[in-house]
């Protein structure tokens, strides 16, 4: 066993998304895999494990942990212009040769990974309240490796984040399980999925399914929860015509007003024959995601290339409503009651109760917590 494994095991309890089985194996529910894990074994995510019969889980550390602009996670439908508080642990049900967090989501699978051990510091989820006091966050979000399979761990952090006011979310990959969201069902408000293309073959490239992915974004929705979709537009993985369409078309016939962010391709990790994705690819995805019916199409990572796909108008009279260049807020003119400020056209998100509360020409950066 390696020496990070060894740490990671020593940060775990008895966790809630499992069945105990007859054999002493058992089985998980905390993603779409399901997985059937012996005694003495792992789980595909590598950080849940069985010792003696129990699902041990990760607990009581993190390995990233930063204040960020909410537009950051993204959301562009939540609470804009405010902080945050955004923490990961480390592991992930998917192999994604893209990953930007692979440092931490790959640990425990890529011995290169193994310097993650030096990221991990104890904490608890008062301490973490105290970080998102401190930081005057808003929002108290699990990211940087996939959060579904930490979700004990989340939940307990977001039990006391909501008991002090704050919104909870998750940015995951989807691939979520009836279990696991009913679980997560008290304590979540928004959820942002990647929805990382519309083929099977690919997806299963990444570790994944195609169809627990787009039944996990309709789930989410259906458990009432605020969800936004992010697709990296891949040159020559996703970026046809035909693959735009189908998932812009899937979005819209679950709801026109889900937003949906395209978003730029830079090389990275093991992913580096692709060129970077251009403005132009961008605006072309964003395109066929308004001719497709969707009224929220995002561009995301090029900042003040991608025209008015950075910004929120209103789909009945063109208002804009909210102006931004990159993660920084401009101008925001959504009322305290989620309309237009023109023409009363209700926008669907989570909205400040007060408009004048919201951060303007912010630094648009992360503020570091540690």
């Amino acid at each position: 066993m390696s020496s990070l494994a060894k740490q990671l095991d020593s940060l775990t309890v008895e966790g809630s998304l499992y069945d105990a089985l007859e054999d002493h194996s058992v089985r998980c529910h905390a993603c779409g895999h399901h997985c059937l894990i012996h005694e003495g074994r792992r789980g595909i995510c590598q950080v849940r494990f069985n010792e003696g019969g129990k699902l041990r889980v990760p607990w009581g550390y993190v390995a990233a942990l930063q204040s960020d602009p909410i537009e950051k996670k993204p959301f562009s439908h939540v609470l804009p212009g405010t902080n945050a508080l955004t923490f990961g642990m480390l592991g992930c049900d998917y192999h994604c040769g893209y990953c930007q967090n692979w440092l931490t989501s790959q640990a425990l699978r890529d011995p290169a990974s193994d310097v993650s051990a030096q990221l991990v510091r104890k904490i608890s989820p008062a301490q973490m309240l105290e970080h998102a006091k401190r930081t005057r966050a808003s929002v108290m979000v699990s990211s940087y490796n996939e959060p579904l399979i930490t979700s004990e761990w989340a939940a307990a952090i977001f039990k006391e984040a909501k008991l002090a006011g704050l919104k909870c979310a998750y940015v995951s990959n989807g691939n979520n399980t009836p279990e696991v969201m009913e679980y997560l069902r008290p304590y979540l408000d928004a959820y942002k999925v990647d929805l990382k293309c519309m083929s099977d073959k690919n997806y299963r490239s990444l570790g994944g399914t195609l169809q627990n992915t787009l039944d996990g974004i309709q789930r989410a929705r259906e458990m009432g929860l605020w969800v936004e979709v992010v697709t990296l537009v891949i040159p020559g993985f996703n970026d046809s015509n035909e693959e735009l369409w189908d998932a812009a078309r899937f979005l819209a016939g679950l709801s026109q007003d889900i937003p949906w962010h395209v978003t730029a391709f830079h090389k990275d990790y093991k992913m580096t024959e692709p060129v970077n994705t251009d403005p132009q690819t961008l605006i072309r995805a964003a395109e066929i995601g308004r001719e497709a019916g969707l009224r929220y199409v995002y561009a995301g990572n090029l900042p003040g290339n991608v025209g008015e796909y950075e910004t929120t108008c209103c789909p009945q009279c063109s208002t804009r409503l909210v102006k931004r260049s990159g993660y920084v807020i401009q101008e925001y003119k959504i009322t305290g009651e989620g309309k237009c400020s023109k023409c009363g056209e209700e926008i669907p998100g989570i909205w400040p109760k007060d408009p004048s509360t919201v951060g303007l020409y912010g630094s648009g950066h992360p503020l570091p917590v540690w």
